[in-house]
């Protein structure tokens, strides 16, 4: 296996290291909208290490504890955050591959006006591909980009032809991730030259916007000596669009958020009640949110995706409560919303946290003709779609009375 030791720092031998056109080019015939390269650890390395621990030890994570892990091997970083520094959980790392898929629609956003009693699913969650058959089937970002980022570590480790890629690798250590390793993509996709880091805390393309999933390849490989850090200047400026847009107030302050009340946090990875203060500010949301994104002004013109394995489902576009609602009732139960949702990332929020959020839009929407399915929640068994149920109730008192409950 290839010894990162064996290999001096300022890489002479071009063959032995990476370049950034050359990982562009491969992650681009893989199927990746753009990719950066970065030589490890980054220049900023320090820096994002303090703002993670910090954001860390204030709380904001919330329930996501797997954040918090520690290390407690034996490479003299016991005790320190794995996510903190990626040297930390992978120390023969010596570069980071950084790629963007796109997932940018010509679908509404979720700031546009829309149909009484329409709910809101994140556009990233609406990815779906043509199967066999011809049958249009979800897709999940993490598989889909998954795959691609190992068939980018097979290119590199065979790359050819050699006129354009020079010799072959040879053996390397590698580990891909696409949101379930100890490393912080966005940060280093910023550090890659992706974008910067925007006041709502997404990665903001100067080109691609925010609509993007993110994906990074850790190699024991160096970079080019020749290959200077590419960064991206803040181009947010004095803009406050997403701050202000915010109706929960997760952004505590540009660049800073508290994942404790941001909505996307709260309809995927919160289990259980919800404070009755947040319920109003998550409106018609039912899985994520983008309104942060839907207002920034660097996504207005940015290109839509042509990628065939992540386009959208059209029946999650501003999907009705009522077909929300009856996905979850008891005849039709789990078996039904995994029908639906098997193999979308809707799943993560389960059965019971999709009935909660739809209880929630249902209040927020005030059309008492939600009452039916709300009468019956509010005996649930389940805590958290019991109290949303009761909370929604009181929000429609007024129409509740109505013969009609219109």
């Amino acid at each position: 296996m290839f010894d990162p030791a064996s290999s001096p720092a300022d890489c002479p031998t071009s063959e032995r290291c990476l370049s950034r056109e050359r990982v562009r080019a491969l992650a681009q015939e893989v199927g990746f909208t753009e990719a950066g390269l970065v030589a490890l650890p980054h220049a900023h390395d320090e820096r994002d290490a303090g703002r993670f621990e910090e954001w860390v030890q204030a709380g904001r994570p919330g329930t996501m504890k797997y954040l918090e892990r520690v290390s407690a091997g034996s490479n003299g970083e016991d005790g320190k955050l794995l996510r903190s520094r990626v040297g930390i959980p992978f120390p023969w790392a010596r570069s980071a591959i950084a790629c963007f898929a796109s997932y940018n629609s010509d679908q509404p956003l979720s700031t546009d006006a829309a149909e009484s009693g329409a709910g809101w699913i994140a556009r990233y969650a609406w990815s779906s591909k043509v199967g066999a058959g011809g049958v249009r089937r979800p897709s999940d970002y993490h598989k889909v980009l998954l795959k691609r980022i190992k068939a980018l570590e097979a290119r590199i480790r065979d790359a050819r032809p050699k006129e354009q890629f020079g010799e072959r690798f040879g053996g390397f250590e590698a580990r891909g991730f696409v949101d379930t390793g100890p490393v912080v993509e966005r940060a280093l996709a910023t550090a890659a030259g992706l974008g910067w880091a925007g006041k709502n805390t997404c990665l903001i393309h100067p080109k691609l916007g925010s609509y993007g999933f993110l994906a990074v390849l850790l190699t024991s490989l160096e970079v080019e000596a020749e290959e200077p850090p590419l960064t991206v200047p803040d181009r947010c400026g004095s803009c406050r669009r997403c701050l202000d847009a915010c109706p929960t107030g997760a952004l505590i302050d540009p660049y800073k958020m508290d994942a404790t009340r941001c909505i996307s946090y709260l309809t995927i990875e919160h289990r259980g009640p919800i404070a009755e203060e947040l319920m109003e500010g998550m409106g018609r949301q039912v899985f994520g949110c983008d309104i942060c994104q839907d207002v920034c002004p660097w996504n207005r013109k940015a290109p839509l995706s042509a990628d065939p394995e992540l386009e959208a489902r059209a029946e999650l576009v501003n999907p009705a409560l009522e077909w929300l609602a009856g996905l979850a009732e008891p005849e039709l139960a789990e078996a039904e919303f995994d029908l639906r949702f098997n193999g979308s990332p809707v799943r993560r929020a389960g059965f019971l946290g999709l009935r909660r959020n739809v209880a929630i839009a249902m209040g927020n929407s005030g059309l008492g003709r939600y009452a039916p399915w709300l009468d019956k929640w509010a005996e649930a068994a389940d805590e958290g779609l019991r109290t949303a149920a009761q909370w929604a109730l009181k929000k429609l008192q007024v129409k509740r009375d109505s013969p009609h409950r219109s």
